[in-house]
């Protein structure tokens, strides 16, 4: 009879391990969109946010793996109970969602890739530059590898001014620091992004659903509309600011000092000829490029007649002591400023309305 009763189990233990060299896709369409993964009562809430969410009809195949290799690993952590209280990507998990973000999302990738947010984790902590001004810390992971799990010493070594530094783990040298998951949520409730042509008037989104940032101490994402938009000051007059929500994002890295002042910490809040506009208003969304954001409001001429972008600011030349975020009409005007010529607001009527 106990012979009998061992030939059942390891008959069963067979069978449950010939179940799991199937491909994870046969479980997930066996049990129609996405309820086979749902089994996993760990992996429920994020199902049920998936079906709310304008990625519900992406299948989760196309997003996530699933192999033999990681239903074993899965199977064998519920053996042992070790069992997350809400399970999350791995880092590995993170950087393999960028390319499959990739296959959707190409021109968003596109931009992305070549611009300063694509920055790798060997350009921002082996930077020479700055390693020697100011000593690494675990704060620096707040916006430059919020998805990794562990704090800087486990990054980068020296922690020091002195240096060199390289990176303890070779798989981070080309990794991205800011991967799309970074102010991206993708479960989030949203509707399906709708074809252009059908987006008109007021039915055009203020911003994607899917934004929100990843908060590296809860490992949570917090929704847009969370967010919050510093109240900012110059000296101690209040600074107008914009009503573009989507720049709360923004202000969660390149933040003011606790004093709120423009142009502390990493702000970049607008002032003088700017004031009021939106971080987006001259940065590209995904590539944060600016070249054509003097053509976006201005018909090429300044109120003074003068070609914006030739003026001595920062769009011209770095090294300009007129910052393009701060310029003012009186830094390039010191003894007052001119009226505005009839000719120069003429000729920009002209281009702006010209076929």
């Amino acid at each position: 009879m106990k012979l009998r009763h061992a030939g059942f189990l390891t008959a069963g233990a067979a069978l449950a391990l010939a179940g799991l060299s199937i491909p994870g896709s046969h479980y997930y369409y066996r049990w129609s969109a996405g309820e086979g993964c749902a089994r996993c009562h760990e992996i429920r809430p994020h199902f049920d946010s998936w079906r709310g969410s304008s990625h519900r009809r992406i299948n989760c195949l196309d997003c996530h793996e699933s192999s033999m290799g990681t239903n074993l690993h899965r199977v064998a952590a519920h053996w042992k109970g070790d069992i997350p209280e809400r399970p999350g990507l791995k880092l590995n998990d993170v950087f393999a969602m960028v390319e499959r973000c990739k296959s959707c999302h190409q021109q968003e990738f596109a931009q992305w890739r070549s611009g300063p947010h694509a920055t790798t984790y060997a350009r921002i902590f082996t930077d020479p530059e700055h390693n020697r001004k100011r000593v690494l810390m675990d704060d620096c992971l707040r916006c430059h590898g919020m998805h990794f799990p562990g704090a800087i010493a486990d990054v980068v070594a020296p922690i020091d001014t002195q240096g060199p530094w390289t990176l303890k783990d070779g798989k981070l040298v080309n990794a991205p620091a800011i991967p799309c998951l970074t102010c991206h949520a993708i479960h989030r409730e949203g509707g399906p992004m709708e074809r252009a042509g059908t987006r008109i008037g007021t039915r055009q989104e203020r911003f994607r659903p899917s934004l929100a940032l990843k908060d590296r101490r809860s490992q949570m994402h917090l929704p847009l509309e969370q967010l919050p938009v510093p109240e900012m000051i110059e000296g101690v007059r209040p600074v107008r600011m914009s009503p573009d929500r989507r720049q709360a994002l923004c202000y969660q890295c390149h933040a003011p000092l606790a004093s709120r002042l423009v142009g502390s910490g990493d702000d970049r809040t607008p002032l003088g000829v700017h004031e009021g506009l939106s971080c987006l208003a001259c940065h590209q969304k995904h590539g944060q490029w600016t070249r054509a954001s003097c053509a976006g409001c201005h018909p090429r001429l300044s109120n003074c007649g003068l070609d914006v972008e030739t003026m001595d600011t920062t769009f011209r030349d770095p090294k300009s002591r007129h910052n393009i975020h701060w310029v003012k009409c009186a830094d390039c005007h010191p003894k007052g400023v001119p009226p505005r010529r009839p000719a120069a607001a003429a000729r920009a009527v002209a281009a702006l309305t010209a076929p």
